[in-house]
């Protein structure tokens, strides 16, 4: 499958229970459809928000802990930098990724500031 440009939609990130164990996601190729969010996870264990941020649309919704906002890419890219000084990530590890159609998402948890974040990222290709 050729994909366009991936740009997301909405990026989650709320706490989880500190014993939380996820589930194993079933089993696809190494990459295969699901390579778009090689950089995206290496960016969110980086605390990268400048790199992550250069794949985010021109306007996304972001749920960070319990606030939600429309806003833009320059926004969104200060909201993440703002959440990564606060909780310094350590490690980012994917639990389940999915699609349907030219939607895929992938959920992960997020490893910042003695904080376990579960994360989930929404992409669609644009043509």
């Amino acid at each position: 499958m050729v994909m366009g440009v991936p740009c997301f939609a909405q990026v989650h990130a709320t706490p989880v229970a500190r014993n939380y164990t996820a589930a194993p996601s079933p089993a696809t190729s190494p990459d295969g459809d699901f390579a778009v969010f090689n950089s995206i996870t290496k960016y969110l264990a980086a605390g990268d928000a400048a790199s992550l941020s250069s794949w985010f649309a021109d306007n996304l919704d972001v749920t960070v802990i319990s606030s939600t906002r429309n806003c833009s890419r320059n926004q969104a890219r200060q909201i993440l930098r703002t959440f990564f000084g606060t909780y310094a990530p350590r490690s980012f590890e994917v639990t389940h990724k999915a699609s349907e159609s030219n939607k895929k998402y992938m959920i992960g948890l997020l490893n910042a500031g003695g904080e376990i974040f579960e994360v989930t990222i929404y992409a669609t290709s644009s043509a």
